[in-house]
């Protein structure tokens, strides 16, 4: 028998969930033991929301279901069974045979799960090929597995394969990225579209926690500047003798401003050297502090602010620092300041040395220290077993024999 109508809102709903369960049963038991289940699936009317089935001021929804779904019946599709007493007026449930599940698609114009995961795993094997040994392909090969396991291929969609192109478009564009830029410049080159970026980016945030564990802990807003995804162009904020030499031969000297100087993010992919007529360079990780910082000091130190986690251009920046020209680094006490000192080490310079991240400066300012959260204490331990953190580890277990942590704001400067 051959359905015709487009089934209404109440309708829809039902077989839908109708097929969510057998698909859920199908996809367990295929992973179980390679068959699907062949027992019927049956759903309560009173327990699905569908207020306009039971309107007491409007019969015409009900009705109309209960002609569409006596149609599916027909067909063979469906059983239903009546309240007592109200048999051809008032559902009380539906009936779907495993074997009948399939003979629904169409009614719903609904594409079958199986299939949408074939369509998803046939795409991703063709984009893999494009991505390198890295994170990328790291965060591929563990949605592929997903699918495989039956699991959900998120962030990639089952069912808006539009999505899901536009995600594999970005992946394949994200290395061409050497400097930082803007969300919307990018959303253009790639989708002529200045908005299409901001509709996925959360997808692709998700992407990039799968492919790397290390940004899983940091904010969306830093895991896109990890790739160079910023929403406008940003500046480091540099204080002191600075002496930046550009591609061109240029030597920029940066001394002559006080007290600090915005320099662009996006320069740094041209800079080849960097000197700083100091004892040191000091890179502080709060804003507040290095402004702070900078009015007291009498010029020793050239300070760059790392403003939270160290962005690449900071990164990229301190790279170039003469091995001899020492490095320091000031963070707050917590788990954060010393996962900041951390990441320096590992993608910087090992040589880099804590500034005022002793036992010394907790304990002289420990009025102003706060409570270490049940989170703080486990994050911190996790640090304890960091080898680039060793020489940290008695201020870390100190921090938490005390139970508290301190901020960078209250430290006398």
């Amino acid at each position: 028998m051959q359905i015709s109508f487009s089934p209404s809102p109440d309708v829809a709903f039902v077989l839908n969930t109708l097929l969510d369960t057998y698909e859920r049963r199908a996809t367990h038991n295929a992973l179980r033991s390679g068959e699907y289940a062949a027992r019927a699936i049956k759903v309560d009317i009173s327990d699905v929301p569908i207020p306009a089935y039971f309107s007491q001021t409007d019969p015409g929804p009900r009705i109309l279901a209960n002609e569409q779904f006596t149609a599916l019946e027909k067909a063979g599709m469906i059983h239903l069974a009546w309240l007592p007493g109200e048999t051809g007026h008032i559902l009380q449930t539906i009936k779907l045979d495993a074997e009948q599940a399939t003979r629904l698609y169409p009614v719903l114009n609904r594409t079958a799960l199986t299939a949408q995961r074939v369509r998803l795993e046939a795409l991703l094997l063709a984009d893999k090929f494009r991505f390198v040994d890295d994170w990328r392909a790291r965060a591929i090969r563990q949605i592929l597995a997903n699918l495989r396991a039956g699991k959900s291929p998120m962030p990639f969609s089952l069912t808006d394969s539009e999505l899901d192109s536009d995600l594999l478009t970005v992946l394949e564009a994200i290395p061409a990225l050497q400097a930082e830029t803007p969300f919307r410049v990018f959303s253009v080159r790639i989708f002529n579209d200045s908005k299409r970026l901001e509709v996925i980016k959360g997808q692709l945030v998700s992407l990039a926690r799968i492919g790397n564990p290390e940004w899983k802990r940091l904010p969306a807003e830093e895991v896109l500047r990890e790739l160079n995804l910023v929403p406008n162009p940003n500046y480091l904020h540099l204080s002191g003798n600075w002496q930046l030499g550009l591609e061109s031969g240029e030597i920029l000297s940066v001394g002559g401003f006080f007290p600090a100087l915005g320099f662009p993010a996006a320069q740094t992919v041209n800079l080849r050297s960097v000197a700083a007529h100091a004892k040191a360079i000091l890179s502080i990780e709060n804003l507040t502090t290095f402004h702070e910082f900078i009015r007291a000091q009498d010029g020793s130190y050239a300070v760059i602010c790392t403003y939270g986690n160290p962005a690449p251009a900071v990164r990229r920046l301190l790279r170039l620092v003469p091995d001899e020209t020492p490095i320091l680094h000031w963070s707050d006490l917590d788990y954060g300041g010393f996962n900041i000192l951390s990441q320096l080490r590992r993608l910087v310079s090992e040589r880099i040395q804590p500034y005022r991240m002793d036992i010394a400066t907790l304990d002289g300012n420990y009025e102003r220290s706060r409570p270490l959260t049940p989170a703080d204490k486990s994050n911190l331990k996790k640090l304890l077993f960091r080898p680039e953190l060793r020489d940290m580890r008695p201020v870390i277990e100190h921090l938490l024999k005390r139970g508290v942590k301190l901020e960078q704001e209250g430290v006398e400067v």
